[in-house]
């Protein structure tokens, strides 16, 4: 009964998925010769050690780091498992990779929305303005970001084992047979996608940002910038109440993430399925299916 109660999550990766547990994460990948390799570890979280970081919105901060760091390990063993020996990928290169992501990401989604908004100061009536322009700029690049990726073939399949981690998920929390036949069936979105998550870091920037009234352009990147793990901390608490209630309220507010989930994840077939099934039992302890 207290394994049910613990909320399974995932992480698409190179030809597989990543499963976390509450004592363990697991990564099943396809092989080139069509076997399934899995990796199983047993993690403690921080929070674990230091009961203070399970205070709301700093708990998410830490889960952020600690996810990244789980994501960027995840990501590197399946790239190897994944590709022939003479491409594998060191952990320097896959970190440096993961850093060079990150600062692009913010110079794009943060940094870039606030300089081309600047020139609105000139004409507009209020920071209130200049706010609600920059904030749908930012979704815009968002979304539109999605979309492109999203038409990528690769990423296509990457998002195929997306929709299979989300799947299998769906179908252990419903209480179905963890089963190829059965987990076809169920829906490949779920309220707890990162997807969703990343959703509402853009929405609540929006609303954070506007708090915090700088005239220096390169003095309110820097405040956007810092304000930056405080927004992913409320957007985790966010995600967290969408997962944990199902009513009508929190199926309206949980619905554009939903809608989302529709460009960053595909319909998996059987072989991905099983990839998907063979992680999240192992993340439980009950190893490859046989």
């Amino acid at each position: 009964m207290a394994e049910q109660q613990f909320a399974y999550g995932g992480q698409a990766v190179i030809e597989g998925v990543m499963m976390r547990g509450p004592k363990r994460v697991a990564i099943a990948v396809r092989r080139p010769d069509g076997e399934i390799a899995i990796r199983d570890q047993e993690v403690t979280s921080v929070m674990q050690r230091y009961p203070l970081l399970k205070f709301p919105v700093l708990r998410g901060m830490v889960a952020m780091v600690e996810t990244l760091s789980i994501g960027i390990g995840a990501l590197m063993y399946s790239a190897n498992q994944a590709m022939p020996d003479e491409e594998q990928l060191t952990k320097k290169e896959m970190t440096l990779t993961t850093v060079v992501g990150l600062v692009f990401a913010l110079g794009i989604f943060v940094a870039l929305p606030t300089l081309v908004t600047h020139w609105v100061r000139g004409w507009a009536q209020g920071s209130a303005v200049v706010n609600i322009v920059e904030g749908v700029f930012r979704l815009g690049l968002f979304i539109g970001y999605m979309v492109a990726i999203s038409l990528m073939k690769d990423i296509q399949r990457v998002y195929q084992y997306h929709g299979a981690e989300h799947k299998v998920i769906n179908t252990y929390e419903a209480g179905a047979p963890l089963t190829v036949e059965s987990t076809r069936t169920f829906s490949r979105e779920h309220k707890r996608c990162g997807t969703s998550f990343l959703l509402y870091v853009v929405v609540l920037s929006i609303v954070l940002f506007s708090i915090f009234k700088v005239d220096n352009v390169w003095l309110r990147i820097l405040v956007r910038l810092a304000l930056m793990p405080l927004v992913a901390g409320i957007s985790y608490e966010f995600l967290r109440l969408m997962g944990r209630y199902n009513n009508r309220l929190t199926l309206i507010l949980s619905r554009p993430g939903m809608w989302l989930q529709g460009l960053t994840t595909r319909e998996p077939d059987d072989s991905q399925l099983e990839v998907a099934i063979a992680a999240l039992q192992t993340a439980r302890g009950y190893g490859l299916p046989g």
